[in-house]
């Protein structure tokens, strides 16, 4: 079968009696060329069949169309499926990824986003929190952050306040006798500290007896195991026979203090009530499926995208209008109503 010929520059210059300088502006610099040109020319490859070099592209103009993420960790059902919502936007955007796991330990990661900036990707996306923003914005890339300390970088977040006033509201509904909310150690400036502040609010406000317990729940199944089971041994130590609604950091480490209790119960006890957050995929695959806080991860995912492919499309504009200040988006959670609350008493 014979093969066909590569469609190449001159050929498009010849179909459309174009310059190749021309040609090569319509793809490295489009804004350049009017509009009535720019039809001409993306006829012209759709009549030839261009198909396009990528690698002679990236050799000829260094835009990869490539984009960076750091995740600290894929065992928290929240960042695999913030990582795939985030996968799927390449349909829309047409960038592809590069993904390292940070596990938590900032000199690694330092060491993958050099090795990042070395295949010149075009933008990142962080989601792990150990590297200040302030040193993420020195790299001199457009960056944007989900969930992490932001101050210098662009960042899309769930307003984490209202997502714990919404599940401590929910919980203070059944009456329970004790409020109590389990979380890592959280400083103010990390968004997620607005689940603890909307849970202290609400709990100030209505006059509930609550309690925070902070522990670090680690990043593998068998830590937060058998740190929750403390947690458990403790609770049923300080508030026996006494109903307790327990508000949750995440989904994941909701679903493994659920186990815990059908393991040590053999049902979810009448005396306790449930709530987790994120509306990752856990929560609804879990052996009673768990009320939470839902974070839109698809919503969220999607404008983190838009956001960082907005950053990366000005800088190549011939005279490119750069951020004065970071942009920080804010999207609105919802509370879903599942068995650990809403069985019957």
């Amino acid at each position: 079968m014979k093969q066909k010929k590569n469609v190449t520059f001159d050929d498009i210059a010849k179909y459309t009696n174009f310059s190749k300088t021309t040609i090569s502006r319509y793809f490295n610099n489009p804004d350049s060329l009017t509009l009535e040109n720019q039809e001409i020319i993306s006829k012209a490859l759709v009549d030839l069949d261009y198909k396009e070099n990528k690698v002679a592209r990236i050799l000829a103009n260094g835009q990869t169309e490539f984009i960076g993420i750091i995740v600290p960790n894929l065992h928290n059902h929240y960042y695999s499926e913030m990582l795939n919502q985030i996968l799927q936007t390449y349909e829309r955007f047409g960038y592809k990824f590069l993904v390292f796991i940070g596990n938590e330990h900032a000199d690694t990661e330092r060491r993958y986003i050099q090795e990042l900036m070395s295949y010149k990707i075009e933008g990142l996306i962080i989601l792990s929190f150990t590297i200040p923003s302030k040193e993420l914005a020195d790299l001199h890339v457009p960056i944007v952050t989900i969930e992490r300390e932001d101050k210098y970088v662009c960042s899309v977040n769930t307003d984490n306040y209202m997502g714990g006033v919404q599940a401590t509201s929910l919980l203070a509904e059944h009456g329970c006798d004790v409020l109590i909310h389990i979380n890592t150690p959280t400083p103010p400036e990390i968004p997620a500290y607005g689940r603890i502040k909307g849970f202290q609010d609400i709990c100030r406000e209505k006059n509930l007896k609550h309690k925070i317990i902070y522990k670090d729940l680690g990043n593998t199944y068998e830590s937060m195991r058998k740190t929750l089971s403390e947690v458990l041994d403790q609770l049923e130590r300080d508030y026996p026979h006494q109903k307790k609604g327990l508000f949750i950091s995440s989904d994941t480490h909701a679903n493994v203090f659920l186990n815990l209790l059908i393991q040590r119960y053999g049902t979810m006890p009448k005396d306790y009530y449930l709530v987790g957050f994120d509306d990752s995929p856990i929560s609804t695959e879990a052996v009673l499926p768990i009320s939470t806080v839902g974070q839109h991860i698809d919503k969220i995912a999607f404008e983190a995208v838009r956001l960082l492919v907005e950053q990366m499309d000005e800088r190549k504009k011939r005279n490119p209008v750069l951020l004065e200040e970071p942009i920080h988006k804010v999207i609105t959670p919802y509370l879903i109503r599942r068995e650990t609350t809403e069985r019957d008493s």
